[in-house]
């Protein structure tokens, strides 16, 4: 019964356990408040690079040729071609949220 009665009594315990969890609250919302700045810092890089994709020019184009026999005959001939690139809706941070206005619902039955 004495080994029983100096368990309950012990109380060597109680105060690490309190400072082990104040200790272990502040890591906790000092680590979310960090994997939040993470998530803002690696957003920001991404559009950054989005933005260098959107930059680049994709336009193109080559000049046709054409090569003739000797007796004037047109032996063979390639075509020439181009693409000139547009600009596209969300290149370089363009992208508009576009909002109806607002309409009313109308008579109710």
């Amino acid at each position: 019964m004495s080994a029983l009665h100096a368990l309950l009594r012990d109380e060597a315990g109680f105060i690490v356990s309190a400072e082990l969890v104040l200790v272990a609250t502040l890591l906790v919302i000092g680590l979310i408040v960090g994997l939040s700045e993470v998530q803002h810092a690696l957003v920001a890089e991404l559009n950054d690079v989005a933005d260098a994709i959107g930059s680049v020019n994709q336009s193109y184009s080559y000049s046709g040729f054409s090569a003739r026999k000797s007796d004037g005959c047109v032996k063979s001939v390639t075509y020439g071609s181009s693409f000139r690139d547009s600009v596209d809706d969300c290149d370089n941070n363009q992208c508009e949220i576009a909002c109806d206005v607002p309409q009313s619902e109308g008579r109710k039955w």
